[in-house]
């Protein structure tokens, strides 16, 4: 039950925003409770019966680790060793559903190498959003232990806050800090409706007409094989639109659907493609992920605060465990690893100036950069990305393919012309949709 999807828009949030303004105010988290499995559910109750147990688990962590505390010391080691274990039970529980497969298919694509009999195993189904909420319960344990917030006052609360429906599938990634003091107390007025609702309105407007509607372009080429030159710029501008404004569509939403009921959830894009290294990308594309990995992944390892060498080290693990939580295949891997190089030269280069460089020239390098790695994130495989990386150097001709340009439809080369337009126009754009909307941004690379 996706945002755009007619069950959504006219059954799920009707019931779902009346019966939320009709409980009474101590209700309302119960509420979202359950109207957040309700919507999780729709997908597969054993999907919902993971979110529950995985809920819990962070909820009983939570738990220990403040009493641990309270029973002595700042950090004692019971604590430490309750705040290990709440880690790494989710991240195992995501490395099976999410990497399992991917394993074995690595491992078993190995041993033909070497002559050896395929491995062959069960398949294992990805529960949606998986990646998300991992994170978010990942950043509530950690979060309580280092006593940067409170931990929750019941289970409703936590669960609550982990099962969010509005970001629950593609982010934005909240912390348990910043809405906690929400969940405690918020302001219901109808100003809260009018400001989400246009919100929730534009993200759908991007998702529908102009993301949805690109998407056959991007389709048609990178399903065709050996694109030629022009196919090839067409199919990954396509995808460079339909990737950001579908991803966009759904923060916009979230932070919409959110601040209906009185949320204020993160910003998580600010015009990326208007960056003038791949740096300052990072600021601005997927910010709460960016975020996240910085705080919990990157400044752990040590930052960089143990030497240029130890900070390029880090730079390059982060970016490649980044690609990785994006998708589970190798093309993921080397999308990660190209952009974590790309950070190394631009921080050898530049030093801590890459986010400030503004030259059109530069400007002109990251798109290319941008849209180099979109490629590879999208193609099915490595070798795939290769022959559209190809087809743009113009080593299968440059004029577009008979056979492929029947398949592009007026409506899509229309809709992508009008994605290119509004990315070049949407610091004017956002400034009339809310003047005062925060972009602010903490990349992993700031530090």
């Amino acid at each position: 039950m996706v945002f755009s999807s007619p069950a959504f828009l006219f059954l799920f949030l009707p019931l779902f925003l009346a019966g939320y303004f009709l409980v009474p105010q101590r209700f309302r988290s119960a509420w979202i409770l359950l109207g957040s499995w309700i919507y999780y559910g729709w997908w597969r109750i054993d999907f919902l019966l993971l979110m529950i147990a995985t809920s819990i688990w962070a909820w009983f962590v939570g738990t220990r680790i403040v009493g641990a505390k309270k029973a002595g010391g700042a950090k004692p080691q019971a604590a430490r060793a309750w705040r290990t274990a709440g880690v790494v039970v989710p991240l195992l529980v995501l490395g099976y559903f999410k990497y399992f497969n991917f394993g074995v298919d690595t491992i078993s694509g190995v041993a033909g190498l070497f002559g050896a009999q395929a491995i062959t195993a069960w398949s294992v189904i990805l529960p949606v959003g998986i990646s998300f909420y991992t994170f978010q319960i990942i950043s509530y344990i950690v979060d309580v232990y280092r006593g940067t917030v409170p931990a929750g006052r019941n289970l409703i609360e936590v669960a609550a806050y982990v099962s969010l429906f509005p970001q629950l599938v593609a982010g934005p990634i909240v912390r348990y800090k910043q809405i906690a003091h929400q969940f405690r107390e918020r302001d219901h007025g109808w100003h809260n409706v009018t400001a989400g609702a246009p919100r929730f309105m534009l993200g759908l407007a991007r998702k529908v007409l102009i993301a949805d509607a690109v998407a056959p372009i991007a389709n048609a080429v990178f399903g065709s094989g050996s694109p030629s030159f022009a196919a090839a710029w067409l199919g990954v501008l396509a995808y460079a639109v339909q990737i950001y404004f579908d991803f966009a569509a759904y923060s916009d939403m979230a932070i919409g659907l959110g601040r209906m009921m009185g949320f204020h959830l993160p910003e998580n894009f600010n015009m990326p493609y208007r960056s003038g290294s791949i740096t300052e990308f990072w600021r601005r594309w997927h910010m709460t992920l960016s975020a996240w990995l910085r705080d919990y992944l990157y400044i752990p390892l040590g930052g960089n605060r143990r030497g240029a060498r130890r900070t390029l080290v880090n730079l390059i693990t982060v970016m490649v465990l980044g690609g990785l939580w994006h998708g589970a295949s190798w093309s993921f891997v080397i999308w990660g690893a190209w952009h974590g190089l790309w950070l190394i030269g631009e921080r050898l280069l530049f030093r801590d100036r890459a986010s400030e460089i503004h030259s059109l020239a530069y400007r002109i390098a990251a798109l290319f950069a941008v849209l180099v790695g979109w490629v590879v994130f999208r193609a099915d495989s490595v070798g795939d990305a290769w022959r559209v990386l190809a087809g743009m150097a113009g080593a299968h001709g440059f004029a577009l393919e008979a056979t492929l340009s029947w398949k592009l439809a007026t409506g899509s080369l229309v809709a992508l012309g009008a994605g290119l337009l509004v990315s070049a126009l949407e610091p004017a754009i956002l400034g009339l949709v809310d003047p005062s909307r925060n972009t602010g941004a903490n990349p992993v690379a700031a530090r």
